[in-house]
């Protein structure tokens, strides 16, 4: 099976455990009958944020990600899902800081973040990169959900996720599983907040990481 492949299974695999945590947690922070604003960075195929569109009808999604073909696969499940509340895909290089962002997204423009399965297969910069835009897109009080496979306290488990580690650091020195203390350090550091974890299939977790309100 190409790796392509393999990413599409595991969208359609994860998309109803992610959705069922956001079906949670999104009226829990904003109310269950608010008009939102979603920005997903890295969206790949776009198979997850054409399905939570579908059952988040109120919401605004903003798909992205930085590879072609992954723009054009967005487009794709865009057209055939033929849905008002899905924008057209911004290319976007989550390395880097706004100001050099190809595409423009108003900062405290934006009240839910998602970002799926991106941080343990990208150098660390795009995590560093990913709470830096959050920090200053993000409206206070709006929330970031972070989904994949992380280590807890210095420890990864189960031995899966070991192998796993050392499979992916084998591929590219700069990926691996990213420490959840390691990522609470990067959130404080942009005004976001640690705010829950769910346990998900597959030895996964959702991270809810809150936008502080104080500013």
């Amino acid at each position: 099976m190409s790796e392509a492949k393999v990413v599409e299974k595991a969208a359609e695999n994860n998309k109803e455990p992610i959705f069922k945590v956001l079906e949670k947690v999104i009226p829990e922070k904003f109310g269950g009958d608010a008009n939102l604003s979603a920005l997903e960075i890295s969206s790949g195929s776009g198979q997850h944020v054409v399905y939570f569109a579908e059952r988040f009808p109120k919401i605004s999604f903003q798909p992205s990600d930085i590879e072609d073909r992954c723009i054009k696969s967005i487009k794709e499940y865009i057209s055939e899902a033929k849905l008002e509340n899905v924008k057209e895909p911004l290319v976007i290089d989550i390395s880097k800081p706004l100001s050099e962002w190809s595409s423009t997204v108003a900062e405290k423009s934006v009240d839910v973040i998602i970002n799926i399965n991106m941080v343990h297969i990208t150098p660390w910069k795009c995590a560093e990169g990913l709470f830096a835009a959050a920090g200053k897109l993000l409206k206070a009080g709006g929330i970031m959900a972070t989904y994949g496979p992380y280590a807890i306290h210095g420890e990864i488990t189960p031995e899966s996720n070991v192998s796993f580690n050392e499979s992916l650091k084998a591929k590219n020195a700069e990926w691996g599983l990213r420490d959840i203390d390691d990522l609470e350090k990067e959130a404080k550091n942009n005004g976001l907040t640690f705010d829950a974890m769910f346990d998900m299939p597959a030895n996964n977790k959702t991270l809810i990481w809150v936008k502080s309100d104080s500013e």
